[in-house]
C-alpha cells in the first residue's frame, strides 16, 4: 500500500505534469509574470465552469473575501454575520476592516450556519450575512437569501472549501457555489478541490458595477496606470498558478466526483457504528448518493460520540495515518475574537462539534485499499 497522505498533490500532478511544465516554460520564456495571458485565460475559463458574469482573480482567499466586503463600501462598525464553526480568515477580514463581526451557532447536520440563528442575530446595524460553504457543502442559500431580501443584506459566500458544489433550490433550479449571493470568495490555496501550486484566490459576482469596483481595488485601486481611483490593495494572481489553475480546471468534476466516491465508501463502512455520525448532505443522504452534488468533500469529516476523538486522532498518527480536526476552537472563544456580548448558551452545536470532529484523508488519489486500511483502524480503535 502506497503512504497515506492527507492530501496527495504529488500524485495528482503526475496526472497534469506535461501541461503544466509546457505552461510554467512558455511563462517563462515570456516572463509575463503578473496579469499575463494565463491569468485572463483562466479567469474566462472559470467564469464559463460556474455560470457567472465576472471572476476577478487576486493572491488568495482571504484577500477575496476582504475584497468582497470592501467592493461592498461597508463601514467600520458596521454587523457582519457569519459561523462561529470556521476557519479564522472569514472572521479576520470583518475584524480588519473595523467592521463588528457576529458570531452564530451552526446547523446539526451539514455544520453549515443556522438561518434561524442569523435571524436571530439580525440588528438595525446588520449590513451583511457570510454563509460558509464548509467542507464543500453548500449552505441553505435557499433561506439565506430569503433573509437577506427581508431585511435588504449583503450576502457574500465564502466558497473556500466549497467550489464546484451545486445548490438545488426550492423550485429545482441549480447554480453553483459562490454564484447565489451578491458577491462571493474562494481559495486556491494548493489542498482545496482545485488548488495551485502557492497562494491563490478569487472573486466572483453577476454585479456588474460592482465586478468593475472590485477589479480597481485589487491592483491599488486603477484602473488607468498611476490614476487610483479607489482605495486599493496588492492582491493579484500570479501566472504560474493561472497555469496550474488551467490545467486542473477541466478535471474539477471529476476531482470531485472521485472525492465523493471515497466519501461514500468511507460511510458505507462506518454505516453499523453507533458511536459515529457520517457526513450527511443537505438532501439527507448519510450514505452520500449517487447524484447528489451538493457537496464536493473538501472534508470527509465525522462526528465521534463517545468521547474517544482525541485518543483516535493519536492512534491514526501512531499507525501512518493523518487526520485534522477542523476545528478544535470555537471562533467565539479565540482569543482575537473574544467579546462579553455572547452567550455560551447561543453556541450549544459549536461547542460540541469542537469536541467530537475529525476529518480523515480526503483527495482525488485515495484508493481502496487505503480507506479499507483507514476505516478499519478507526472501527477497531472505537470498537475496543
Amino acid at each position: 500500500m502506497k503512504k497515506i497522505q492527507m492530501v496527495d498533490l504529488k500524485g495528482q500532478y503526475e496526472e497534469i505534469k506535461e501541461q503544466v511544465n509546457s505552461s510554467f516554460e512558455t511563462i517563462l520564456d515570456s516572463s509575463a509574470f503578473i496579469n499575463g495571458p494565463e491569468v485572463h485565460a483562466f479567469q474566462k475559463e472559470l467564469e464559463g465552469y460556474l455560470g457567472v458574469k465576472h471572476v476577478i482573480p487576486c493572491a488568495n482567499g482571504t484577500d477575496a473575501l476582504q475584497i468582497c466586503m470592501m467592493g461592498l463600501g461597508l463601514q467600520p462598525g458596521d454587523e457582519v454575520i457569519t459561523a462561529d464553526f470556521t476557519f479564522a480568515a472569514t472572521v479576520e477580514v470583518i475584524a480588519l476592516l473595523q467592521l463588528t463581526p457576529v458570531l452564530v451557532d451552526v446547523e446539526p447536520n451539514t455544520f453549515n450556519i443556522n438561518p434561524i440563528a442569523i435571524e436571530k442575530a439580525i440588528t438595525p446595524k446588520t449590513k451583511a450575512i457570510v454563509p460558509v460553504h464548509l467542507f464543500g457543502q453548500c449552505a441553505n442559500m435557499d433561506a439565506i437569501m430569503d433573509l437577506a431580501k427581508k431585511h435588504n443584506l449583503y450576502v457574500i459566500e465564502d466558497n473556500a472549501q466549497g467550489i464546484g458544489a451545486t445548490h438545488t433550490f426550492k423550485d429545482g433550479k441549480k447554480a453553483k457555489s459562490g454564484t447565489i449571493g451578491h458577491v462571493a470568495s474562494t481559495s486556491f490555496f494548493p489542498s482545496k478541490n482545485l488548488g495551485c501550486y502557492g497562494d491563490g484566490g478569487a472573486i466572483f459576482t453577476n454585479d456588474d458595477e460592482l465586478a468593475h469596483t472590485l477589479r480597481g481595488i485589487v491592483n491599488h485601486g486603477m484602473y488607468k496606470r498611476y490614476h487610483h481611483d479607489v482605495v486599493g490593495v496588492n492582491s493579484r494572481l500570479d501566472s504560474l498558478q493561472a497555469a496550474v489553475l488551467r490545467a486542473k480546471l477541466p478535471k474539477l468534476d471529476t476531482y470531485n466526483e472521485k472525492r465523493r466516491a471515497a466519501a461514500k465508501k468511507y460511510s458505507n463502512s462506518f454505516k453499523s457504528q453507533s458511536d459515529i455520525i457520517v457526513p450527511t448532505t443537505v438532501n439527507g443522504c448519510d450514505g452520500i448518493c449517487d447524484t447528489c452534488d451538493c457537496h464536493v468533500f473538501h472534508q470527509y469529516t465525522l462526528r465521534v460520540l463517545s468521547e474517544k476523538r482525541d485518543k483516535l486522532v493519536q492512534h491514526l498518527n501512531d499507525n501512518g495515518v493523518p487526520c485534522g480536526v477542523y476545528y478544535p476552537i470555537p471562533l467565539h472563544n479565540q482569543k482575537a475574537y473574544l467579546d462579553s456580548r455572547y452567550n455560551e448558551a447561543d453556541f450549544k452545536l459549536t461547542n460540541q462539534l469542537v469536541k467530537e470532529v475529525i476529518s480523515l484523508p480526503m483527495h482525488t488519489e485515495l484508493d481502496d485499499e487505503q480507506i479499507d486500511f483507514i476505516t478499519k483502524l478507526v472501527i477497531d480503535f472505537l470498537n475496543k
